[in-house]
């Protein structure tokens, strides 16, 4: 591992923590893949198969932020552990209903409840920024890790979903993915040096952090840009299978991942100067541009050059995108603001994954690669608009109270240095 990278690890609990996230994170890649391969293997039902999974994802994007919002009111500790539990005895219900072919309302009730899962991602990327926050270079290289950790996540968990599924029996997918989900928020949770201090509720009076400029930009932007991401996975699958490799279409997909993986560990060795802004803009013009070769491609083995290429430019806007979180959001609310950006991102994959669905079915699969294409142009039209909120620095990061005023003072001379 490079040095900077060795460098972060040097504090202690840094290694735990991440590798407790990690398995964290896992299932936010294998349990909606493995709802649809459950219930497709059990019933041969693939419509109700993707509502299931559509399901889980709008309601983790629902209750998502609110359960950070409590995060950062009360402590990670406090809240992480009774709603990951509520999120398994939902699992635990789902895979009992699917084996035993309950009514199909108690499979989208359970499905529900699954979205009450906390954003992992989130909790550990505050953790880095109450390690790294006055130091911006080593705050970099944190985050361009754990985007790394994302992309791994993203190659691998489907694989292991889908494969489990498949090879051993149809629940294990979604099973092994509460297991992963257990074992990692309980290990997180149980390390309390490095958790961030919470917040009383006399500091959460300028009510929730989406009210911030910055953010609604952000999570505008990355609506539009989940939009990308949803309509890519349909439509590789759809295209593979027009191929006559549909089996292929996870390693393709994998491909996509891998390129944004090695993307994310080169930019964390870099450093910049100057406003994140700029970059970050840059990033949503690449990720747009990148979608108009995958209308040209004629095989999988061009789709999969071309999906490397467009992923390179993934990780680093998402590492930018959290920093400029950092930078917009109050430290009070910090995990509520990163989560509102996974939140976009969700709403915006199940809106691509639908509607590139009515367009592969009204006119092909190629067709159907216009969907991330005109995602891709809202997402920069989105970014030009609101890229002045994003130039304009934030006074008084830190509390929102009197007694917290030093603090918002020393976060926003940081912000304008």
């Amino acid at each position: 591992m490079p040095s900077p990278y060795r460098a972060i690890f040097a504090l202690p609990g840094t290694k735990s923590f991440s590798l407790a996230g990690f398995l964290g994170r896992m299932p936010l890649s294998m349990m909606g893949i493995g709802i649809v391969t459950m219930v497709s293997q059990l019933t041969g039902r693939y419509g109700l198969a993707g509502a299931l999974s559509a399901t889980v994802a709008l309601s983790a994007a629902a209750i998502g932020p609110q359960i950070s919002r409590l995060v950062d009111q009360y402590g990670q500790r406090r809240v992480l552990r009774p709603a990951t539990l509520v999120s398994l005895v939902a699992v635990t219900a789902m895979l009992l209903c699917a084996k035993y072919e309950a009514p199909d309302w108690t499979l989208f009730l359970s499905a529900a409840f699954i979205g009450c899962v906390p954003s992992v991602g989130s909790m550990i990327r505050a953790r880095w920024a109450v390690l790294y926050g006055d130091t911006p270079r080593q705050l970099h290289t944190a985050y361009s890790f754990e985007s790394v950790v994302d992309e791994v996540c993203f190659i691998f968990g489907p694989i292991i979903s889908i494969g489990l599924s498949t090879a051993w029996f149809p629940e294990a997918g979604p099973l092994l993915a509460g297991c992963f989900l257990a074992a990692g928020v309980f290990w997180l949770t149980g390390q309390r040096a490095t958790e961030p201090a919470p917040h009383p509720r006399t500091q959460h009076s300028g009510g929730s952090a989406l009210r911030a400029r910055g953010l609604q930009v952000l999570v505008g932007t990355f609506v539009a840009t989940g939009a990308i991401f949803g309509s890519v996975d349909v439509v590789t699958v759809a295209f593979a299978e027009d191929q006559g490799h549909k089996s292929l279409a996870s390693v393709v997909l994998a491909v996509y991942a891998a390129g944004s993986c090695v993307a994310g560990a080169v930019f964390g060795l870099l450093h910049f100067k100057g406003a994140p802004a700029r970059r970050w803009l840059v990033g949503v013009v690449a990720m747009a541009v990148s979608m108009i070769p995958l209308q040209l491609v004629g095989n999988l083995s061009l789709l999969a050059v071309a999906l490397f290429v467009a992923g390179l430019s993934i990780a680093p806007t998402m590492i930018t995108t959290m920093a400029l979180v950092e930078q917009h959001v109050p430290r009070a609310k910090l995990t509520e603001g990163m989560t509102w950006v996974s939140t976009g991102l969700a709403v915006g994959v199940a809106l691509g994954s639908s509607v590139a669905g009515w367009v592969i079915d009204a006119a092909g699969a190629k067709a159907g690669y216009g969907v991330p294409g005109v995602s891709g142009a809202v997402a920069v039209v989105i970014a030009f608009l609101g890229y002045r909120r994003l130039k304009q620095p934030v006074p008084q990061r830190g509390g929102t109270t009197d007694e917290h005023g030093a603090d918002g003072q020393q976060e926003e001379q940081r912000s304008v240095a």
